[in-house]
């Protein structure tokens, strides 16, 4: 057990990364800003250079993959810091290297800034000569930190609720980066920044020590963490009781899925990421800067993050803020690098060319879903999905350009700071576990709006029903998790295709953001999503459609006037041919899905012989045109109708039911039965899984955390066949679970009066125990199986707080578990997921839907119990400061007794 205490503790305190990246970033800005504060000139070239490439990997990679960590370790304030910083600081360091890569690259070049027409087109399209003109270094840089001042502000002010010393770091960190937006234009306030900079480094030095410390301990060695200027409940001391309560009325449903998730809220990082998104493009809008090429890099960097608070959103089963992140992403990029294509262009060919783009129609469409499911949400969350609906509306193509940068930078600031407002409101709810400032009540009720939207399946199905009364397992609903994506991303690639092509060259690039960004960079981060949900052919569909939408770009790029040979349009048909034949595999697959996946598929087919009759000379737009708009209406019904029955968990709304269907019996899991697979429900179940058990084999069972791989101790060898199932390195133990704690009472192992109220408080549940091992494991049933459970000499013993685990140990005696998942993968948090990865190697699988959590159990060291110390090997689905509050109640109550 103690092989893998370390690296536990330094997983348990990913804050010391954190800290260290931020104080090493700040210690070389604070090297350059000192050695360049006499010249009066800032770092030129070399330098430039060395610092961007210094910032992205420190202060933004390793940042990154601290706030990663930190997510997982449910810590909302510091997960969504590192994250929000490690964005700043790797867009940061991405302008300074661009800029030290241009000035490299031009030294000794004329800059005229002249425009000129680029040889070499059979066209005549005014095109700006803009290789040699530098990039708007400064201007870019104020406009991106603006907006991460705002954030690094409201991070400071939540952070005062956790303890001293963060508030000076970030506050550092807050006003260094306004000194460094000054510095750029007047180098004295490099001064200020530097030495703000050995704050930083100083105090977050000593902070990273005293986390350090507090993981090796367990306990506060320096002063500093665990006290807090104030408390977090006092920010929402003003709020009259009765709005506090209809706050608390609304939120409920949000506060339960808390309590199931072992991951941080990612709620106030997206906001975050739509503050500072709205805020450079508002900039830009604005006309500052004109050119646009080093703003994107900001713009992207930060997408980047909203992609990380969506995935964190769909591992918490929260499909509308998935779907919502990452539409917001899409937008983002796309308008961003809009900007730069067009910031190529002379302005009158960019508005002739955006005339006839309708992919921002499209984007308008999919904003309204968010509002309409938001109406049984709070009023912040509407009114915030109204504005992002209006600024899609103001980055219309058909707005008049004279009319359309004011508008947009309108909208644009609204939305940012409504945004920057629900970022803290978000964090600072997180931060305080409940609805402590309230958004506002809900318009609608949950029940309301399901009746309305389930009046559309009324008039779609001859029968109609009522509303389903109780929400529908995962293997009942026809759509999964991340299918709303999928269904926008090609919804928009197919919207933003539809475009006759023509002579002009600023058109055909003008749609190549519309078409790459959405139908291949999201598609294949929806790709990853579908692989995490452990079903077949899970990425099968999202990645071959990112392939074709990226080889469609380049045929539109192809028969641009670029002076592209014949011969060359012609290489594109073996790709025709290749899609054609695979997209006949995948209609076969939508065939065991769902109609409206079948349609789709079919239309793509059609779409597929339009593009290789373009690929042979012979186009056909106006077919071509009609399947793209009719793939895009099927898109946009099929996003609407998998957001809607994910968020409600019930089927409101039909996707269409399978065409073809399996002949073959089916197993309750929803896939042919490699291996038995009875379900809980039955008594009868349970016994099949027992006799399997009890024959020797290893099955799949539910716990009261997550789905787990069993063995009989009668059979040893059943055992180590969970080692080969699962490819677990034989030095990790396999832990002991049994019914209930009488059945250790009766075996009468010499446990400490206090190690047994501590077991009596914290069995059954999500919390197994390490303890000494020893004669009593043979009297409790072990048997053969005491070499083959824990180590040498100490073991770790579960009770699960789940009736259908306790019948199955009453009938089966104590057996040996582990999670049930490949070593290294995520844990398995559906019967279905079992199938899927090892029904193959099981000889059974008890099917009880989902687990009751999203996280293994706890791990608690209690070797040492009775010298006052609890250590621990693992933080799991009890966090870790409640296991000590239940410690120190239990050695409070056993002082007593022992007083008395």
């Amino acid at each position: 057990m103690s092989s893998g205490g370390f690296a536990s503790v330094f997983y348990s305190e990913p804050g010391v990364l954190g800290l260290l990246a931020n104080v090493f970033s700040a210690s070389y800005v604070a090297l350059q800003n000192f050695a360049h504060l006499g010249t009066g000139k800032p770092a030129l070239g070399l330098e430039n250079t060395l610092a961007g490439v210094h910032l992205i990997l420190i202060g933004g990679l390793v940042q990154l993959v601290a706030g990663l960590l930190t997510f997982r370790k449910y810590d909302h304030l510091s997960g969504t810091t590192f994250v929000a910083f490690s964005a700043l600081w790797g867009s940061y360091g991405a302008t300074r290297l661009a800029l030290g890569s241009w000035e490299i690259t031009h030294s000794g070049v004329n800059v005229n800034g002249t425009t000129e027409a680029i040889t070499g087109f059979t066209n005549s399209t005014p095109f700006q000569n803009i290789s040699t003109i530098q990039p708007p270094i400064v201007e870019s840089a104020v406009a991106g930190m603006v907006p991460y001042i705002a954030v690094a502000f409201i991070v400071t002010f939540c952070s005062a609720t956790a303890n001293y010393l963060m508030p000076v770091v970030f506050g550092a960190i807050t006003v260094t980066l306004v000194m460094e937006a000054i510095g750029l234009k007047a180098t004295a306030a490099l001064g200020v920044a530097g030495a703000l900079q050995l704050v930083i480094m100083a105090v977050g030095l000593y902070s990273a020590a005293a986390l350090l410390l507090k993981g090796i301990y367990q306990r506060h060695v320096l002063p500093g963490f665990g006290n807090a200027p104030f408390d977090v409940l006092l920010l929402g001391a003003a709020i009259k009781s009765a709005e506090r309560k209809q706050a608390r009325k609304a939120g409920e449903e949000d506060e339960e899925k808390k309590k199931n998730s072992k991951y941080a809220e990612p709620f106030a990082l997206g906001n975050m990421a739509d503050t500072v998104a709205a805020a450079i493009l508002a900039f830009h809008s604005f006309g500052y800067p004109a050119s646009f090429q080093v703003g994107v890099l900001w713009v992207s960097i930060n997408a980047v993050a909203q992609l990380i608070a969506s995935y964190y959103a769909c591992l918490r089963g929260d499909a509308f803020h998935c779907s919502k992140f990452g539409l917001h992403c899409t937008f983002w990029l796309v308008l961003a690098w809009e900007g730069v294509v067009s910031s190529r262009f002379l302005p009158t060919a960019v508005g002739q060319a955006r005339t006839g783009q309708l992919g921002g129609w499209f984007f308008l469409l999919a904003s309204l879903l968010p509002c309409l499911l938001s109406l049984c949400r709070d009023r912040a969350e509407l009114l915030h999905n109204l504005l992002f609906a209006l600024v899609t509306v103001a980055a219309l193509p058909q707005v008049p350009s004279h009319s359309r940068g004011p508008f947009l930078g309108v909208t644009l600031c609204l939305y940012a700071t409504f945004s920057l407002g629900l970022s803290f409101i978000s964090l600072v709810n997180s931060i305080a576990e409940k609805i402590l400032i309230p958004r506002g009540t809900r318009p609608l009720t949950a029940g309301k709006l399901q009746e309305v939207l389930f009046g559309i399946k009324r008039c779609l199905t001859p029968y109609p029903a009522p509303v389903p009364p109780a929400p529908a397992s995962p293997s009942q609903l026809s759509a999964r998790l991340p299918d709303t994506l999928f269904f926008l991303c090609n919804g928009l690639a197919a919207w933003a295709a539809l475009v006759t092509p023509s002579t002009s060259l600023a058109q055909e690039i003008l749609v190549l953001p519309g078409i790459v960004v959405p139908g291949t960079v999201m598609q294949l981060y929806v790709a990853r999503l579908q692989v995490r949900g452990g079903r077949r052919f899970g990425l099968t569909v999202p990645f071959c459609y990112a392939a074709i939408w990226s080889t469609w770009a380049c045929l539109r790029l192809a028969g641009s006037p670029v002076g592209v040979t014949m011969f060359s349009l012609h290489a594109l048909t073996a790709a025709a041919v290749s899609f054609l034949v695979i997209n006949l595999f995948i209609v076969i697959i939508a065939a065991y899905s769902t109609v409206v996946l079948l349609v789709l598929a079919l239309t793509m087919e059609g779409l597929m012989i339009c593009f290789l009759l373009s690929t042979l000379g012979t186009p056909s737009f106006d077919a071509e045109a009609g399947l793209l708009a009719f793939f895009g209406v099927m898109c946009l019904y099929g996003a609407t109708a998998s957001l809607t029955n994910n968020v409600f968990e019930k089927n409101l709304i039909p996707l269409g039911p399978r065409v073809i269907k399996s002949s073959k019996p089916k197993a309750v899991c929803g896939t042919d039965p490699l291996c038995p697979c009875p379900t809980s429900e039955k008594t009868s179940g349970l016994r099949a899984i027992a006799d399997i058990l009890g024959r020797g084999g290893v099955c799949g069972i539910p716990s009261d955390t997550v789905y787990t791989l069993a063995a009989s101790c009668s059979h040893p060898s059943a055992i180590q066949r969970i080692y080969n199932i699962k490819e677990r390195p034989m030095e990790k133990p396999i832990c002991l679970t049994i019914a209930n704690l009488k059945q250790l009472e009766a075996v009468s192992p010499p446990f400490s009066p206090l190690l047994w109220e501590f077991m009596r408080h914290v069995y059954p549940g999500g919390i197994g125990c390490i303890v000494h091992k020893g004669p009593w494991l043979r009297k409790l049933g072990v048997g053969e199986a005491y070499d083959y459970v824990g180590t040498k000499d100490s073991i770790m013993i579960r009770i699960s707080d789940l009736t259908v685990t306790c019948h199955l140990l009453s009938m089966t005696g104590p057996l040996a578990i582990t999670s049930a998942n490949p070593s290294g993968e995520p844990d398995s948090t559906h019967h279905d997921m079992v199938v899927t990865r090892l029904a193959d190697k099981l000889d059974g699988v008890l099917c009880d839907g989902d687990s009751t959590e999203l996280v293994s159990s706890t791990v608690v060291i209690c070797t040492k119990i009775d010298e006052g110390k609890l250590s621990f090997l693992r933080e799991g689905a009890v966090p870790k400061d409640k296991v000590l509050q239940i410690f120190e109640k239990v050695k409070s109550k056993v002082a007593a007794t022992q007083n008395a």
